[in-house]
This record gives C-alpha cells, structure tokens and sequence, in this order.
C-alpha cells in the first residue's frame, strides 16, 4: 500500500483529502472526518489507511495547508 507526497493534493474549493493507492486500487480519503470519499480500496486495506491518518491527521492537515500556501509537504511516518 502507498500513500505518498503526490497523493495529498490541494486545489481551492476542494475538500482536503489524500489518495492511497494498492495495487490496482486508489482511494481517496478526507482528512477531518477521515472517510473514504471516493474510490475504492480492500477493506483491509482501508482499515489500515483509515486507522494510520487518525494517528497522523494532524500532520496531514498541516501538510495540506502547505500545499495551500505553495509549499512542499513535509514527509509522515509511513505505515508499518
């Protein structure tokens, strides 16, 4: 499973979110609530994305206000 830097992406008007990917699957999640909004993912593997942006929402909100103001995300401790 891969949640990477690319996939936190910021446009105005949108709902701040991320994309996780796995294998063939993407999904995209919101990050305050964290839900899946779109796409799909196994439900393991959602599970396990939606428990590791809990743990770290608050760096992902940072890392999208980052993104909002121009700037490069900064790297989250990935799952393990």
């Amino acid at each position: 499973m891969l949640v990477t830097k690319q996939g936190l992406f910021a446009r105005e008007q949108s709902r701040p979110h991320f994309h996780a990917y796995y294998q063939d699957d993407v999904g995209i999640f919101s990050i305050n609530p964290v839900e899946l909004v779109a796409g799909s993912l196994p439900k393991r593997q959602r599970r396990l994305v939606e428990a590791w942006a809990e743990l770290h929402q608050a760096e992902l909100a940072a890392d999208w206000e980052q993104l909002q103001q121009g700037r490069a995300p900064k790297p989250i401790e990935p799952l393990k």
